[in-house]
């Protein structure tokens, strides 16, 4: 899988741009702060996700004074061309489609694009609240594991809807309520154990290569550990049931996947409390690295790889550490600066005052 094109209107500061990435090896694009460098990243992760990697509203990603934003990519996956096509509206619905089709899920869209993204705020995961952690999990899901992305939609619908009836009710659990509740409890059973179930799957799978990661960027051997954290104990059904007069009471559920954590530690110390930015950052990385792997293994070929601005973060070691680490495959890179040494720009892009990419010189590094 790799892309083609992309083509960028109305989004962010880009007003219209087009870029042709390599294939095969890396693409740098180059610029100052602020001139759109990131913006085309998290257009192509966008078309990937149905999310911005930088926590944005899709209104926000609007270029302002502009009602709609589009993007377009044309990919190739296994010999096939597909193309992906994303609009974004301010005020009405936005809409994206596959090959002309339309999608409403995310994982619709993995058929003809997957991305890994590595960025400054991936040190979010660690440093941050459980819910860093758990998009973290649910995001590499919807790569490696599409059944298990479905569930992690269906738990949010069921989420929406019984946190409603929970609102609605006025905090009186009439009978009316009580019926209704055990739908949506049964629903949120089947579907929320079976999350939890890929989630702790995942993490039992992703645990031996951070360690490994982590290690070769820190440059020793440390023991990482990652936990799932269940907000519950037993059967989810039943914590349902027993959590209903507190949610009643908040109107809001209060057990359930969407309070679970996973908890993260540097030989043997948390992770979030009592270790250095620089050990926090590095078992940031550690993480994407795992889950790019495992998505390359389970996929047969890497995601599409986008480093958006992370050697700025990183020492020449640690650098070096990252990528060696990666496996061949597509890669677009964002740099204000130059570029590691042991990057091969295999194409180079500059953006312009005015918003575009402007291709520029290849600047071969071995």
């Amino acid at each position: 899988m790799h892309l083609i094109s992309l083509a960028v209107s109305d989004f962010r500061n880009l007003v219209e741009t087009t870029i042709e990435p390599d294939p095969v090896g890396t693409t740098v694009i180059t610029g100052l702060n602020g001139s759109g460098k990131t913006s085309l990243l998290e257009a192509i992760a966008y078309l990937a996700t149905l999310q911005s990697f930088r926590g944005a509203s899709k209104e926000s990603m609007v270029r302002v004074g502009c009602e709609r934003a589009i993007l377009r990519a044309e990919t190739m996956v296994d010999g096939r061309a597909m193309s992906v096509e994303a609009e974004l509206s301010v005020s009405g619905r936005s809409r994206t489609l596959v090959n002309r089709q339309s999608v409403r899920r995310r994982h619709d869209l993995h058929q003809a694009l997957r991305t890994t993204v590595f960025s400054p705020e991936d040190i979010g995961v660690v440093r941050q609240g459980p819910g860093d952690r758990r998009r973290f999990l649910d995001d590499t899901l919807a790569v490696v594991d599409p059944r298990a992305s479905r569930d992690a939609e269906e738990v949010d619908k069921i989420l929406r809807q019984r946190t409603a009836l929970l609102r609605g009710a006025g905090r009186r659990m009439g009978t009316e309520t009580a019926t209704t509740l055990d739908v949506w409890d049964a629903r949120l059973d089947a579907a929320g154990t079976a999350l939890v179930e890929a989630r702790e799957a995942l993490v039992s799978q992703l645990a031996p290569a951070t360690t490994s990661h982590y290690s070769r960027l820190a440059g020793r051997t440390t023991e990482i550990r990652l936990e799932y954290c269940r907000s519950w104990s037993g059967r989810l059904i039943d914590a349902l049931v027993e959590s209903r007069p507190r949610d009643l009471d908040r109107g809001m559920s209060l057990t359930g996947p969407h309070r679970d954590d996973l908890a993260l530690s540097v030989g043997g110390l948390p992770s979030r409390t009592h270790v250095s930015q620089g050990e926090q950052r590095s078992l940031a990385l550690a993480l994407r690295l795992a889950a790019h792997q495992l998505a390359t293994e389970r996929l047969g070929s890497p995601p599409v790889l986008l480093l958006d601005d992370v050697f700025s973060e990183l020492d020449p070691f640690r650098s070096s550490a990252l990528l060696a680490g990666l496996p061949p495959g597509q890669a677009l890179l964002t740099t204000a600066q130059a570029a590691p040494s042991s990057v091969a720009a295999a194409k180079v892009y500059s953006m312009e005052p005015d918003g575009r990419a402007a291709p520029g010189d290849r600047a071969d590094r071995q």
